[in-house]
């Protein structure tokens, strides 16, 4: 039995590259920082750099409402790659290819989308909890909800 599983939380480096292949299928790539548990002997917290490849409607998505320095959770496989460099010598990339791209920042920092297209198309948008919150109160549907409020958490508070 083999197991290849990659679970990433960290911000993007920079926007979201969406292309599409010759057949019309949507990609997009992203580089995500992810903060290392340790720090180095001076003291500091080192990173480590990820690619990550998405597909389809995930990838539209991840274009669409992340941005450079969004928090950002990636679940999905590590895949390695080769193909010829311009200069003819081999190129090996090894990446994560994401099954799923969770967008982890508060939704009031997405103020450039306007607040009916959060609504329709963003995951866990409040729409979608007065719709389906028949029999349970609001704390018993989200119990990490605050009312749009920052949550004040720092990294040493996190278990990974």
């Amino acid at each position: 039995m083999a197991m290849n599983r990659v679970v990433l939380v960290g911000r993007l480096t920079k926007d979201v590259d969406l292309r599409h292949t010759p057949n019309g299928v949507p990609v997009a790539t992203f580089t995500l920082a992810v903060n290392r548990t340790f720090t180095n002997p001076q003291g500091e917290r080192e990173a480590d750099f990820i690619n990550c490849v998405v597909w389809r409607k995930p990838a539209e998505n991840a274009a669409k409402f992340l941005k450079k320095g969004s928090l950002a959770g990636v679940d999905g496989r590590l895949q390695s790659r080769s193909y010829e460099g311009q200069d003819g010598k081999q190129v090996y990339v090894t990446e994560v290819q994401a099954e799923s791209v969770q967008f982890l920042d508060p939704r009031s920092s997405n103020a450039n989308n306007n607040r009916n297209t959060q609504d329709q198309e963003y995951p866990f948008s409040q729409s979608q909890n007065r719709n389906d919150n028949q029999g349970f109160s609001r704390t018993d549907k989200d119990p990490f909800a605050n009312d749009g409020g920052q949550i004040d958490i720092s990294d040493d508070e996190l278990p990974f």
